[in-house]
């Protein structure tokens, strides 16, 4: 499994190339686990399952969150352009043409 991180030969990308690939990863994995506790929840009739699983939902969230926010911290041009998406009113596909025309 840990090859299908890769696209190219893990022995020739850079050490810091690698532990973005790996925070990446571990970025979508939290992802799948929202979405599965997300489906389990919509359907979980036992009020105190449910708290359960929404409450491990969080906990994967807060994962994702630290694992975006150490990508925007190594990626200067990811940070810049999600400054003008995220957590702000209007148009969201002209605030990524504006996110993106700043980081150029």
């Amino acid at each position: 499994m840990a090859s299908e991180q890769y696209h190219e030969p893990a022995e020739e990308l850079s050490a810091e190339t690698r532990t973005l690939v790996r925070m990446m990863t571990s970025l979508k994995e939290e992802v799948e686990a929202i979405n599965w506790y997300e489906q389990r929840i919509s359907l979980e009739p036992d009020p105190e399952a449910r708290a359960i699983m929404q409450n491990a939902q969080q906990e994967e969230f807060k994962h994702f969150g630290m694992d975006l926010e150490f990508l925007l911290r190594k990626k200067d041009k990811w940070r810049t352009t999600l400054k003008e998406i995220l957590f702000k009113s209007g148009d969201i596909v002209e605030l990524g043409e504006k996110g993106e025309e700043k980081a150029e």
